[in-house]
């Protein structure tokens, strides 16, 4: 029955003699160690395990010492080089004053510190810089230049893209090329998580707030130095922005169910998704935190904003998976480079990625051609489907109305260029969204010409 007892705790029970012996081993200390009870059982705790150089076992420091120890976080490693991570309570057993043991309750932590240290990234392990950026085109040589000059302040970034365009290629290059890169690069996606295990990790926790929570930093505190990333921000709820916001103009963190404030010195870096003007209007995104966190905001241009740079891309991906592969692709038929200048590239930079891998898959050895044969179906079935406006008034209507054929050709195009949004825009109601779609650009891009066209909605 006892031994029935230890094996039901949902707990581990590990209890050593006064030598150090394991005498007590229990069902879920095996499981959280993956260790059988023979590979343990009245053998020596050091024989057994290994510890890191900077850290000891707390239950030979019980023994040594002979002091109780509370919330004690501990890593080591079983039999096989597996790492553990356990919060433990030791206890030193006394029998006439003298140490007879030592018993540890311990509490399994080494899935939430693989969660963590899987985001943490020093700078030795950070694959991007600017430099890994490919493109020519100016949309993209702008937004490059703006952001390298973001790495020159530590203000907060907010880094707005449709999903595949890059944008933890951007934010890795920011910490790379600021003074904060020797520090901690944190990345957590706010969408993967639900919100009351979002809200633990962010700001960490205080012993006793509920029911099994422990002593335990959160990212904000992990990334002290550093720089933290919070992507697809808009899909966290308001009320745990309105929290963040409090962080950023603060800058201090309060652990869940704490009540003392940590300071904490963290550049944020933010990226979403859709555009911050719908995002707020739809009331995914509060006001005030887009206004603290778009201090520099960096807009990175859809693929088919700059069609110009998938040779170059190509380029790049087929010589990465004739590495990864072993084969010797040289390059595009002509029927795959029309394709992809027609198609508009929904999943950007990563869905030519994926076709390119795609293609290279069903490649035989001595083909050295990627053929349209060789693309994905589902992308083939589409590739040459693209929808196109219908022109609402003609090229010899538009030149009578000008009246002279002696300007420069630029400016005839600016002026057609200039008249057609501006008949797109009135046809929508002057809707930027609607309008954006139509003419196959994103709201960020037309909105960007229509200030270049000096074109105002009145």
């Amino acid at each position: 029955m006892y031994q029935r007892i230890l094996d039901e705790v949902d707990v581990g029970v590990h209890a050593v003699d006064e030598t150090g012996k394991t005498i007590i081993y229990n069902k879920k200390m095996m499981q959280m160690e993956a260790m059988d009870s023979q590979d343990v059982m009245n053998k020596n705790l050091l024989d057994v395990f290994m510890f890191k150089e900077d850290q000891s076992s707390t239950l030979v420091k019980a023994l040594q010492e002979g002091k109780v120890t509370s919330n004690v976080k501990q890593t080591y490693f079983n039999n096989k080089g597996r790492e553990i991570t356990t919060l433990n309570n030791t206890i030193p057993i006394f029998e006439n004053d003298q140490i007879q043991g030592a018993v540890e309750i311990a509490h399994d932590v080494t899935k939430l510190e693989r969660l963590i240290k899987g985001n943490i990234n020093r700078n030795g392990a950070l694959r991007f810089t600017f430099d890994s950026i490919i493109g020519g085109s100016a949309a993209i040589t702008d937004v490059i230049e703006n952001a390298k000059r973001a790495t020159r302040t530590s203000s907060y970034v907010l880094i707005v893209g449709e999903t595949g365009t890059g944008k933890e290629l951007f934010a890795q290059s920011i910490h790379n090329g600021s003074n904060r890169f020797s520090g901690p690069y944190i990345s957590q996606n706010c969408a993967a998580l639900p919100d009351n295990l979002i809200e633990s990790l962010l700001f960490g926790t205080k012993r006793g707030a509920f029911t099994g929570a422990i002593d335990q930093p959160g990212l904000f505190e992990q990334a002290n130095g550093g720089t933290l990333l919070l992507d697809e921000i808009n899909s966290l709820n308001l009320n745990l922005q309105a929290k963040l916001l409090r962080v950023l103009q603060e800058k201090t963190i309060r652990r869940v169910g704490d009540t003392k404030d940590t300071p904490v010195d963290v550049r944020v870096i933010a990226n979403m998704n859709e555009d911050p003007i719908d995002a707020i209007t739809n009331n995914r995104l509060r006001k005030d935190l887009y206004y603290r966190l778009g201090v520099v905001t960096v807009f990175i241009p859809p693929l088919r904003d700059r069609k110009e740079d998938i040779p170059l891309l190509v380029k790049n991906f087929i010589s990465k998976y004739n590495e990864l592969f072993q084969m010797e692709v040289k390059g595009l038929s002509d029927e795959v480079k029309q394709s992809f200048e027609e198609y508009d590239w929904h999943g950007n930079v990563r869905e030519l990625e994926h076709i390119i891998e795609a293609a290279m898959n069903i490649m035989m050895d001595d083909e050295a051609t990627i053929m349209y044969s060789h693309l994905p179906f589902q992308y083939r079935s589409k590739m040459h489907v693209k929808d196109r406006v219908t022109p609402v008034f003609s090229i010899d209507t538009f030149l009578k109305d000008q009246g002279t054929f002696t300007a420069p050709l630029k400016e005839k195009m600016d002026l057609f260029e200039k008249s057609y949004i501006e008949s797109v825009l009135r046809k929508n109601n002057y809707n930027i969204s609607k309008s954006a779609i139509l003419l196959g650009l994103s709201r960020q891009s037309l909105q960007y010409r229509m200030k270049k066209l000096n074109i105002t909605i009145e």
